[in-house]
């Protein structure tokens, strides 16, 4: 069986950091480029610079062992690593990682695409900083994401935010020193 052929896009087709476009022309671009990752936030392409493991594929690794745990004993209960998210018409991002229940606000696409708000995404934020707490937070808010977690890496920080009466608060380390989600 031969492999299916490559989408070749023009040069002006392709995808370039700042272009504007809805997420429907982003993706089909998407798909016919050789970029490895890009998404879109509100409307505007971010092309992601290459992942670093001391700043980003190791901290990924331990939060993917944590929910790989968490999941082995709930069927219900899935999680994805970079995986594409449709969120909305400006909005087509590949969180770090996210986790969600049957019935819950994901569906897979028939193309086996994320659609919709997970109850739980994270992201290991080094040079996203201020993207990852500033945009994609008020997406993800907008969008019914109801944990948010933002591991920033070079503060050595973790922001832990939980979606109540529509604004995200952060969730404070109980006595014992751990952080409990209200999702999970």
């Amino acid at each position: 069986m031969a492999a299916p052929a490559l989408v070749t896009l023009p040069p002006g087709m392709l995808l370039q950091n700042g272009d504007r476009m809805n997420r429907l022309d982003f993706h089909r671009r998407y798909e016919g480029s050789d970029v490895r990752r890009a998404e879109l936030i509100e409307g505007v392409v971010y092309v992601s610079s290459p992942q670093r493991a001391e700043f980003h594929g190791m901290q990924e690794n331990v939060i993917g062992a944590w929910l790989a745990v968490y999941r082995a004993t709930r069927p219900q209960v899935h999680a994805a690593h970079n995986s594409t998210l449709f969120l909305d018409l400006d909005n087509e991002y590949q969180p770090d990682l996210c986790l969600w229940r049957d019935g819950g606000g994901v569906r897979l696409t028939e193309t086996g695409y994320l659609e919709g708000a997970p109850e739980l995404v994270v992201e290991i934020s080094a040079s996203t900083v201020s993207m990852d707490l500033h945009v994609k937070k008020d997406v993800y808010r907008r969008t019914g994401v109801r944990e948010y977690i933002v591991w920033r890496v070079l503060d050595g920080a973790l922001d832990w935010l939980a979606l109540e009466e529509g604004e995200y608060v952060r969730l404070e380390p109980g006595v014992d020193g751990m952080i409990e989600s209200r999702e999970f």
